[in-house]
């Protein structure tokens, strides 16, 4: 499940599973919810999105790089499109908070290893308007599990190759907020 992948001429190491907490790792769990098979549901306060399956199921994924304070996203949106090795350019604000880091990619980054949005993205929109929030791998995966980015929904490269494969284009996005996290606390979700 986390081995290396070779995709595209880019090669994704393995992830050593014995350093990764078990609660990190791909599952299929029990899953309570009214949300319709598809949708994609993100708690950012238990670091984990799930895709709901029938049945009463979701597979959970681990998230990082959920948003720093003051830099997250919550509510709902859709998946406009799904990008393979996608080219990265750090926003505006982005560049403005930290020009050392990012001005020198103010033009963009082409897709690759060392990109990253990683392996894939699927790119969040509100009523027709890009939110510039992405779900997508993430060249340091020691960050996933952890608030370090911007606001985006980071994954290991293996799970966001898994999660595109099985999310749609046009596929509802629920970002919970921090009640909505609480009121899910306990509830619905299992290992």
């Amino acid at each position: 499940m986390y081995g290396a992948v070779n995709d595209r001429g880019n090669l994704i190491p393995a992830l050593d599973v014995s350093k990764i907490a078990d609660r990190n790792l791909r599952r299929e769990v029990d899953y309570a919810t009214n949300e319709p098979v598809g949708t994609i549901v993100v708690d950012p306060y238990a670091r984990y999105l799930y895709l709901v399956q029938p049945g009463g199921k979701a597979i959970r994924y681990s998230v990082g790089g959920v948003g720093r304070a003051g830099l997250t996203f919550s509510g709902d949106a859709k998946v406009a499109y799904k990008s393979q090795w996608p080219r990265w350019t750090p926003t505006a604000n982005m560049i403005k908070r930290n020009p050392e880091h990012y001005a020198k990619y103010a033009n963009g980054l082409e897709g690759g290893i060392r990109n990253p949005l990683g392996a894939r993205a699927l790119y969040l929109y509100r009523d027709g308007k890009d939110t510039l929030y992405r779900i997508h791998g993430t060249n340091e995966p020691w960050s996933v599990g952890k608030a370090a980015s911007s606001g985006c929904i980071r994954l290991y490269n293996q799970d966001i190759l898994d999660l595109y494969k099985r999310a749609s284009a046009g596929a509802r996005v629920v970002v919970l907020d921090k009640s909505q996290s609480e009121a899910k606390s306990g509830k619905g979700a299992s290992s």
